[in-house]
């Protein structure tokens, strides 16, 4: 296991003891994983959906357009509503800094049910003409809108909650949620695909996987609503002894003000999250397009392989997590970048092979390259900021990546028809792991360590005890090294002021 510097995070200059550290209950920690996973798998759940339907909402909402067409119009369709995410992580980063994460998690959930479900009710543009894909463009907008503050949100509950020793670990439940509703969403799509002629799932099979939306979203609601606030937030309130007028009051954290005060932490942000969602959007969203309508495979043929590659991710999510707490985020990050820089060229070309083995393969070197990056994502980002800006800061900085990383299924799609290059998306991939490997070389180490200004998060009060000894024993260290630093400067003043002696000597008016 990696050792972080002590506890450095109590900045307080009071000692620390063994009533500063707080013990998560199981219980607790169980239900907020579960309330904030489940609607991650929402978020993804319609990601999948809509991945893997867009070349049927192509020709339901855009019938008059040629195909190449309709797919470029039905990736921009997702893609738009990423221009107003940093909006709405402005807005409940605010919201989730005054009157807390809890809330604003139960509020997502409900705007995000209620415009996937809608989009299941738009009728087609034979029916109602040019409305139908403005209706189609306003239920995304207002996803986009609720999902700014959606996944920070969440990744801020469950880091909150975690113990510091099992961030990682735990972390990676919230992504395993994103990959399942994913899994969940494409799958539906497959076996209803398969189980209907295609004129009956254009009419009206599609709409089906939305639909579902609403029940999901009762059930999460249901959980988030149950769950607990974060101990630091309420920990930070009661520091503070602020009442909900007082958190009224307090004036939002301006943009400004972080990129003055916490640069570092807002670039690092920016960068992993690019890497790592241009990626994500890459493999999950554009993919089936890409294979479908570039590639001229079976729509079912690709999309199955996919699935299966997906269901494979899931089983190796939590083992990242894990051993992140074991050897730290910032080697997952460099592997990850690494391997998609790499091994994006000869992936994509195993993909367009036409072979399924080679398909497959191609597919899964991408996906390992994704595992080690989302793997330590949630983990990672939280531990950034300080409890006070945490969700304001965090939301903002990810939601300015995440209109780049949005738009990757609409630009990667638009260059392959512009320049008749299969190979485009390989290129667009590489040019993100730069961007992560370069990242990779400032950001300092936060596995095992608490959060930024955080008092420490222990599992029980034998682990609490231990990370209090930790903590003494790196003062002990830090101490030592001090005291060693005092000794080597007196030594080197003793020599100077020798030297000077000395040299002052052979002077008459110095001597």
């Amino acid at each position: 296991m990696i050792r972080g510097p002590g506890l450095s995070a109590h900045r307080n200059s009071k000692a620390l003891t063994i009533n500063d550290i707080t013990v998560i209950e199981d219980s607790k920690l169980k239900k907020a994983i579960t309330a904030a996973a489940l609607g991650n798998a929402m978020e993804w759940f319609d990601f999948g959906v809509y991945g893997f339907v867009a070349a049927t909402v192509g020709k339901v909402f855009f019938p008059d357009a040629s195909p190449a067409v309709q797919t470029v119009a039905a990736l921009a369709t997702f893609s738009v509503p990423f221009l107003v995410r940093p909006l709405g992580g402005l807005v409940f980063g605010v919201i989730g800094d005054k009157f807390g994460r809890q809330k604003v998690l139960s509020l997502t959930i409900v705007i995000m049910a209620i415009s996937t479900f809608c989009i299941g009710l738009i009728p087609s543009f034979a029916m109602i003409g040019l409305w139908a894909p403005i209706l189609l463009l306003i239920c995304k907008v207002v996803q986009g809108f609720s999902v700014g503050g959606e996944y920070t949100g969440a990744a801020i509950f469950v880091a909150e909650y975690s113990p510091d020793r099992r961030r990682g670990f735990l972390g990676s439940w919230l992504d395993f949620g994103s990959i399942a509703g994913f899994v969940l969403g494409a799958g539906l799509v497959v076996v209803l695909s398969a189980a209907m002629s295609e004129a009956n799932f254009i009419a009206w099979g599609w709409r089906f996987p939305f639909f579902l939306a609403a029940p999901l979203g009762l059930v999460g609601l249901y959980l988030r609503h149950a769950a607990e606030e974060t101990p630091a937030f309420t920990e930070r309130l009661r520091a503070e002894k602020e009442d909900k007028d007082a958190l009224r009051e307090r004036p939002m954290v301006p943009f400004m003000e972080i990129i003055r005060k916490h640069p570092r932490s807002l670039a690092i942000c920016i960068g992993m999250v690019l890497v790592t969602n241009v990626t994500y959007y890459m493999l999950l969203t554009y993919m089936p397009t890409y294979m479908a309508k570039t590639l001229g495979y079976s729509e079912d043929h690709g999309a199955l392989i996919i699935v299966a590659v997906m269901v494979g991710m899931l089983f190796v999510q939590p083992l990242v997590g894990f051993l992140s707490d074991r050897i730290g985020r910032r080697p997952f990050l460099a592997v990850g970048s690494a391997v998609v820089l790499l091994l994006s060229l000869p992936a994509f070309h195993l993909i367009a092979s036409g072979n399924t083995i080679g398909i497959f393969f191609g597919l899964l070197i991408l996906a390992v390259g994704l595992n080690c990056l989302v793997g330590i994502l949630a983990a990672t980002l939280p531990a950034l900021f300080p409890t006070r800006i945490r969700y304001s800061a965090l939301a903002m900085s990810f939601n300015i990546s995440i209109v780049v990383a949005g738009l990757t299924p609409t630009v990667t799609a638009w260059l392959v028809e512009a320049t008749d290059n299969i190979y485009m998306p390989a290129y667009y991939l590489m040019i993100a792991a730069t961007v992560g490997l370069i990242t990779t070389i400032f950001l300092r180490e936060t596995a095992n360590r608490p959060l930024y200004g955080d008092t420490p998060n222990a599992s029980n009060r034998k682990e609490a005890k231990a990370l209090l000894a930790e903590h003494y024993a790196y003062i002990e260290e830090s101490v030592e090294e001090i005291d060693d630093a005092i000794n080597d400067l007196k030594e080197q003043m003793d020599l100077l002021q020798k030297k000077r002696d000395n040299l002052g000597g052979q002077h008459p008016k110095l001597a």
